[in-house]
């Protein structure tokens, strides 16, 4: 079977669309970065920890940078996987529906894993800090709600 121009065209409009609603979707996703980093923020500005606090957040934050780091990895392959479905199957077909389950799987493995971390932070603080915390994670998760 002979590919012509259209065929070509089509087939770069798919992967386009693929890489597009990948995209969406790891930026959806990724939100919780976005409040992540906004909470980090207010941690080390407004919450006036005490040097033991500021020292084992620190070792907190290079953690998940390292499992944040090896999740977005993952997470891009899964979208690559699903672009590379999308242009061997032409539809929603059984490869596409597979590679969707997965970019959903590791989307959850990485909002999961940046929960778990927000409550190691967490257990750093005080009662006090503990509660202007709590206020600020509820109000970073429900914006724009």
């Amino acid at each position: 079977m002979k590919i012509g121009p259209l065929q070509i065209i089509l087939l770069v409009l798919l992967a386009l669309g693929a890489g597009w609603v990948g995209s969406l979707g790891a930026k959806h996703w990724s939100q919780s970065e976005d409040q992540n980093v906004g909470v980090h923020s207010f941690v080390h500005e407004e919450l006036d920890l005490d040097q033991a606090q500021e020292t084992r957040l620190s070792e907190l934050e290079g953690d998940f940078s390292i499992r944040r780091q090896a999740l977005d990895l993952a997470l891009r392959s899964a979208n690559a996987d699903l672009a590379a479905a999308i242009e061997e199957e032409h539809q929603y077909g059984p490869k596409v529906s597979k590679a969707i389950e997965a970019v959903h799987v590791q989307m959850g493995l990485l909002q999961k894993a940046t929960v778990e971390h927000l409550f190691k932070m967490r257990t750093l603080l005080n009662p006090a800090q503990q509660k202007a915390f709590d206020e600020r994670v509820s109000n970073s998760l429900t914006a724009g709600s």
